[in-house]
């Protein structure tokens, strides 16, 4: 028992268990952001635009009855089918999906920046094949040895 604990520990020790829970918890807090952005702005938005349109009150109560809201059908104890939602959480995730898109496609112009600015330079050097000696790249004799160098060493 006491090495199967131990196991477990190696495991949520690991860097990648910490940062996938780090990844995790952020995650959960850039969702009630952008709920917030959806249901607060974007929503009262589209409806303005749609002729007021509620997305929220969009489902249909499947006891036959017909209600003014989704709330009143729920408190009456009506089962319903409430596809507003489904919309308004599509547009959720078609957001969420949109913003984490530019945040990578962010992160991988950085990345490529950053390679192009590494770019490795030409040898300046290469090795005598007979002494050993590091010797200047465009060299044909060795300065060390006097060895005729032959014209692919490196």
């Amino acid at each position: 028992m006491k090495k199967f604990f131990g196991e477990f520990k190696e495991f949520i020790m690991r860097g990648n268990v910490m940062d996938m829970a780090v990844g995790v918890i952020i995650g959960a807090a850039f969702k009630a952001i952008i709920d917030s952005v959806v249901g607060d702005i974007l929503m009262p938005v589209l409806s303005l635009i749609t002729g007021g349109i509620d997305f929220q009150n969009w489902f249909v109560a499947l006891d036959g009855g017909s209600y003014a809201t989704l709330e009143a059908a729920q408190e009456a104890g009506a089962a319903t089918l409430a596809y507003g939602n489904l919309i308004s959480v599509v547009i959720n995730f078609l957001i969420m999906a949109f913003v984490i898109f530019l945040i990578v496609k962010a992160f991988n112009k950085a990345a490529s920046l950053r390679k192009k600015k590494e770019v490795e330079e030409e040898p300046t050097t290469k090795t005598c094949p007979f002494c050993c000696s590091e010797i200047d790249i465009k060299a044909t004799k060795c300065p060390h040895c006097t060895s005729d160098l032959p014209e692919d060493a490196e």
